[in-house]
Parts: C-alpha cells; structure tokens; sequence
C-alpha cells in the first residue's frame, strides 16, 4: 500500500517539520518521528518511493537504541496514545513512527569514521588529512583507517553537510561537551562496527546526532542505518575503489546513467531498481537483527 498520501494529509491539527524523507510532529509533550518511504537521490525528492524503507529503518535505529544501552530520546513505538482519526491512518504511521523525547539539538553532527570514504577521500586526495587531522601517505579509496577518527559536521543553510575542526566544534559548542561527544561518538561506533562485522556488514562511517534534555546528553535521531551510514557487504570488500552497499546505490547509479541533467525534476524509478533497492535495506536489517523482516 501506497502510505505516503495517508502520512502527509493526516494529524493535522499537529505542527509537523517535513525533511526529504523524514516528517516530525510536535505533540506538545512529545515527538512523533516518522520515517517515510520517500527517497532522494542528488539533492531532489523522487517521485518513487521504496515500499516498507521507512519502517526497516525505524526498526534498525530501535533495535541500535536497545543494543547500544546509553540514554537516548526514544520513549515508544508504541502508538497507542496517539489520537490518530481513524485505524487506517494508524496503520500506516505503525513500525514506522517513533515518539521521542523533545530535546534541544545540539547543531553538530558527529561523524565517525573508520575507513577513507566520501567527503574525507576527496579531501584527503588534496590535503592527506581530513578535517585537519593527517593521515598516513599511500592511503587509497575505502582504505580502513589505521585508527577511528572523529571529524564533526555542520549543516549551512543549504542542507550540505560542512566539515570543521574538532577546534571549531569546541568553539561552537564548548569544550567539555565537545570532548563528552567524541569520547561517546567513537565509543557507540566502536561497539556497532565490531557487531555489525561478525554479521558480515563493514560500517565504514557514521553520523550521530545528540540532543539536551534536562541537563542530560541524549542520542537522538536515527541511528547506524544504511541511510546515516556506510554499510558495505563483508565479503565483497575491495579497497581501491568504490564499494557495494546496503542503501540506495542502486537508485543513484541508475539515476546517473540515465539523460537526467540533475536540474530538473528527476524521473520515475523503474520497478526492478525499486524491488532491488528495498531487498538491500531489508538486507541490512535481517544481518543486523537475525529477525526476519514482516511487511
């Protein structure tokens, strides 16, 4: 079933904050944190969703919230208390919506990285360091790190996400939060990846978000899923170049093969890349969790 009409027409009569793919319902007391089966690719919305994307990742940042034991803003999945106006709307907000504790964001992502990927290779290729911390000369594309680095993010006005210094996280934030969020960011991300590897899934980086509420760091937002982070298959990893992943390789390989100018309203998504696309989320989440995923 179709959700997204059912998502975007129904509590109403809640403030709601649409992201790209994620809606956020402010219930007063509480969050409502909904993740939707919407898809971008490029900076744009696609006009093709993948079925059930939004509930595999919900229950991958559930299942990381209680694996991982540390204070976190998640409160329920249960939906119970919420007064939707009819149980078919129910339905589709359920295993894919969470209600969490308001907190006031803190305006860094931490990002963790294990091995040289994305944003850091390309700086890395001009510089040998990333977010000024230098790494060894020879390093090649995907490469694993010699040791974790922790190099934070901010997001501008343009959505991007812009690197800065761990220095300039202290000067925007102060330097004993600064430090408490490495130690745990690098901690947390430690933990998961040596987990994830037994399951056959290298997280080669992650993005942690984290949150105040009543005095007290709370990990918020999604956590350790595809779509916050690298996932690549165990078994097929080759440094040297780009890797297979877990998350939406499909639709933007695609995409770019395509006469697509990346200016103009992207096209509809074929339904084989859209099948495939969601068989590597459900993927992710069955290794992670040994459960097996139910629609």
């Amino acid at each position: 079933m179709n959700t997204t009409p059912l998502l975007e027409t129904c509590l109403e009569a809640f403030p709601v904050r649409r992201g790209k793919v994620r809606d956020i319902y402010d219930l007063g007391d509480r969050l409502l944190l909904v993740s939707t089966d919407r898809i971008s690719a490029f900076d744009w919305v696609l006009p093709t969703g993948i079925p059930d994307k939004g509930r595999v990742l919900t229950q991958i940042s559930a299942f990381w919230f209680d694996w991982l034991g540390v204070p976190n803003h998640l409160i329920s999945l249960d939906l119970s208390s919420v007064d939707f106006p009819s149980e078919q709307v129910r339905s589709a907000f359920e295993g894919r919506s969470m209600l969490v504790k308001k907190c006031q964001v803190v305006p860094i992502e931490c990002v963790v990285r294990g091995y040289l990927e994305g944003s850091g290779w390309r700086e890395y290729q001009e510089s040998r360091s990333v977010c000024g911390i230098e790494l060894p000369p020879g390093l090649k594309r995907c490469d694993e790190l010699p040791e974790l680095i922790f190099t934070p993010a901010t997001k501008e006005e343009s959505g991007h996400d812009i690197n800065i210094s761990f220095d300039e996280m202290c000067r925007r934030i102060g330097a004993d939060t600064a430090e408490t969020l490495r130690s745990r960011s690098l901690d947390i991300y430690s933990r998961a990846r040596a987990y994830a590897r037994d399951r056959g899934i290298i997280i080669a980086d992650t993005k942690f978000e984290w949150g105040w509420c009543d005095g007290e760091l709370l990990l918020i937002d999604e956590v350790l899923t595809p779509d916050s982070s690298r996932f690549w298959p165990a078994d097929q990893y080759q440094p040297g170049d780009g890797q297979p992943s877990f998350d939406k390789q499909f639709v933007r390989d695609w995409l770019s093969e395509t006469e697509w100018d990346k200016n103009s309203p992207p096209p509809p998504l074929p339904e084989e890349i859209v099948e495939r696309t969601r068989a590597k989320y459900v993927e992710a989440y069955e290794r992670l969790t040994g459960n097996q995923f139910e629609a």
